[in-house]
């Protein structure tokens, strides 16, 4: 079942900001944390968009669905895979891979080590196409060239 943006639920806030408003700050916003290949928590994301209680976490995840959805159509890597929980160690929220499952990326458990690598692929990708491009328009990446040259690039600094 492919999910499309415009059916994402939109709440919104008491700055009159939706997840169809936030996601493009949030897409600028991330395009830049790409470029330093590090992940950043929700609350970190939630501070750099200036959004204030509450639901300030919520209004974060739906945005980064609509982004997910978004890239799911352009068959581009998921950039919200950046985005990661601190209570769960290094991955995102449950919600991340509820989204990638209703998207047809993801099938396995939240909780599992398929979600531990399913995470690490879409990660390595996403900083592929994202950071070494740029974003879309100017490599023209799809997900499987950008996870295919996330592959290599990790093979190289292993050897």
């Amino acid at each position: 079942m492919t999910v499309m943006a415009e059916d994402l639920a939109a709440t919104t806030d008491v700055d009159g900001n939706t997840a169809q408003t936030i996601a493009p700050r949030l897409r600028e916003h991330l395009r830049k944390v790409a470029e330093q290949r590090l992940p950043v928590t929700y609350r970190e994301v939630a501070r750099a968009l200036g959004l204030t209680p509450p639901n300030t976490i919520h209004r974060v995840t739906e945005a980064l669905e609509h982004l997910m959805t978004e890239d799911a159509a352009a068959d581009r890597p998921f950039i919200a895979a950046i985005v990661i929980s601190k209570a769960r160690g290094g991955l995102p929220a449950p919600g991340f891979f509820d989204c990638a499952a209703r998207l047809g990326r993801f099938d396995g458990d939240a909780a599992g080590p398929e979600a531990w690598a399913f995470h690490a692929a879409e990660f390595n990708a996403m900083v592929a196409f994202w950071a070494a491009s740029g974003g879309p328009g100017e490599s023209g990446l799809s997900v499987r060239q950008g996870a295919r040259q996330a592959s290599t690039s990790i093979s190289e600094r292993e050897t």
